[in-house]
C-alpha cells in the first residue's frame, strides 16, 4: 500500500483552490459538446457502474471534464498527473471533490511522489486504467502482476504510450487489451497537429515574450506533431527546417517546402529548436557546442529524454533562471543556451502551460471516453495486446461534433455504397 495521500494534504488554501480549479472546468466544458452529449448519455445510462478506473494523465481542466465525465457514468475514480510539471493543483483540488472520484495529482513533484501516487491510484484496484504514457499500465505490469486477471482493459492517449505498448505487445509481455487512441484520426489529425502546434508556440511565446517572426525554428521529427509544429510556425512567419531519420518523412518535409538538414548542420542554423519525436538524445552535445547565442530549447514530446540536459549541464560554467520557465546555461565562451520548462512537455509544463486548445481536447477526451464504454460493454472481444479503436467509434465522435459545429455533409447512396463494395463494376 502507498502512503501517498489525495491531492488535499498537500497544498494550502484548499478551498480556494477549489473554486478556481471549478471555474476553469466550468469553463472548458462550456466548449466541449462532445463531453457535454456523452455526459447526458452517460448519466442516463451509467455504463459504468461497478467500475474502477484508474488514469494517469495532464490534470488540468480539460482533463478534468474527462474524469467527471466518467464519474457521471458510474465509476470509481481515482486519478494522478503523468508529468510532474502539467497538474493544475487548482483543479486537482476541485477533481477531488467530484462524487466518486480520487485525486493524487499535485503539480511539482520528485520522482519517488510521482510513482508514489501511482501506487495509490493502483491500490483502488482499478478494473480499467486511461493513461497518457503508459507508466501506469507498466507500473502494474511490473510490480502488481496480481491485478491484471480483474482488469479488463484500457485506453493510451498519447505517441510515446503507445510505442512503448506496441513494444511490450511484440515481446508478450502486455497481459491486458488496451486502445491504442492516439492512432485514431479524430486524435491524430487534430489533437497531434493543430493541439500540439498551437498549444507549444502559444507556450513557448507566453514564457519568453519573443516573437516567430523572422526566427529559424528547428523542428526535429515530422510525425503529426512535427507537421503541426512546423505548419503553425510557418504561419506565424518564421523559416522552418526540419529533422527526421526516416526517409519518406524527410521528402514529406521536403516537398512541402521546408528545409531538410540533420540536426548536426541545423544546430548552427536555429535559433529555436522544438524536439517531437518520442525519442531520447536527439540534441546533445556536439549540437550544443554549434548552437548560436541565446537560442531556445524546448521539448514537444511527452519525456524529457529528448534535450541531453547532462550534457549541457557538463558545458555549461553557470545555469541560472533567466525568467520564470526559462533556464540560461553559460557556456565557457560566452553564449547562453536557454531551456523551457526544464526539458519537460513545453506546452503543459512551462508556467502558462495551459495544454492544447479545448475544442481539440474535446474530441480526443470523447474518444477516450466511448472507447472506455466500448470496453465495458465488449471486452470479451479483445484479447491481450494493443487494439486499434473501432472505426465506427472514431464516426460517432465527429458526427457529434459536427452536430454542434451545425455542419451538415453528405452521406453515400445504396448505389454508391454498393459500387464501392463490390469487385464486378468495370468500366
Amino acid at each position: 500500500m502507498s502512503d501517498y495521500q489525495r491531492v488535499t494534504a498537500h497544498v494550502d488554501d484548499v478551498e480556494s483552490l477549489r473554486e478556481e480549479g471549478r471555474r476553469k472546468m466550468d469553463w472548458a466544458l462550456q466548449h466541449m459538446p462532445i463531453c457535454a452529449s456523452l455526459r447526458e448519455e452517460f448519466a442516463a445510462e451509467r455504463p459504468f457502474e461497478g467500475q474502477t478506473i484508474g488514469m494517469a494523465m495532464h490534470v488540468e481542466a480539460k482533463t478534468a471534464i474527462l474524469v467527471e465525465t466518467l464519474a457521471i457514468g458510474g465509476a470509481e475514480v481515482a486519478v494522478t498527473g503523468c508529468n510532474p510539471l502539467s497538474t493544475h493543483d487548482d483543479v486537482s483540488v476541485a477533481l477531488d471533490d467530484v462524487e466518486n472520484v480520487t485525486s493524487y495529482a499535485v503539480r511539482g513533484v520528485d520522482d519517488e511522489e510521482y510513482y508514489g501516487a501511482i501506487e495509490s491510484v493502483i491500490d483502488h484496484e482499478p478494473t480499467i486504467t486511461v493513461d497518457d504514457g503508459a507508466d501506469m499500465v507498466f507500473r502494474i505490469h511490473q510490480e502488481h502482476p496480481e491485478l491484471i486477471d480483474s482488469i479488463i482493459g484500457g485506453a493510451e492517449e498519447t505517441t510515446t504510450g503507445v510505442h512503448r505498448l506496441r513494444a511490450m505487445d511484440e515481446d508478450g509481455e502486455l497481459n491486458y487489451p488496451m486502445f491504442a487512441v492516439n492512432d485514431t484520426p479524430m486524435k491524430r489529425l487534430f489533437d497531434n497537429v493543430h493541439g500540439t502546434g498551437e498549444s507549444a508556440l502559444s507556450a513557448i511565446a507566453m514564457t519568453t515574450n519573443l516573437s516567430w517572426a523572422g526566427k529559424t525554428v528547428v523542428v526535429a521529427g515530422y510525425g503529426y506533431c512535427g507537421k503541426g509544429v512546423a505548419s503553425k510556425a510557418a504561419g506565424q512567419d518564421a523559416n522552418v527546417v526540419v529533422c527526421e531519420v526516416e526517409p519518406r518523412k524527410a521528402l514529406e518535409a521536403h516537398m512541402e517546402g521546408y528545409d531538410v538538414l540533420p540536426m548536426a548542420e541545423a544546430a548552427t542554423e536555429g535559433d529555436v529548436f522544438i524536439t517531437t519525436t518520442g525519442n531520447r538524445n536527439v540534441i546533445t552535445k556536439p549540437h550544443f557546442e554549434e548552437m548560436q547565442d541565446g537560442v531556445l530549447l524546448a521539448n514537444a514530446g511527452h519525456f524529457d529524454v529528448e534535450i541531453n540536459l547532462d550534457h549541457l549541464d557538463e558545458l555549461a560554467v553557470d545555469r541560472y533562471e533567466a525568467r520564470e520557465g526559462v533556464e540560461s546555461f553559460r557556456m565557457a565562451d560566452g553564449r547562453r543556451l536557454n531551456v523551457l520548462a526544464e526539458g519537460r512537455l513545453v506546452n503543459l509544463a512551462a508556467p502558462v502551460g495551459l495544454g492544447h486548445p479545448v475544442e481539440v481536447m474535446d474530441q480526443s477526451f470523447g474518444i477516450q471516453a466511448v472507447c472506455v464504454r466500448e470496453m465495458v460493454e465488449n471486452s470479451e472481444a479483445y484479447e491481450a495486446g494493443v487494439h486499434e479503436v473501432p472505426d465506427q467509434l472514431d464516426k460517432e465522435v465527429a458526427e457529434v461534433k459536427l452536430a454542434a459545429e451545425d455542419v451538415e455533409f453528405d452521406s453515400l447512396s445504396d448505389a454508391q455504397r454498393e459500387y464501392l463494395s463490390s469487385w464486378q463494376h468495370g468500366t
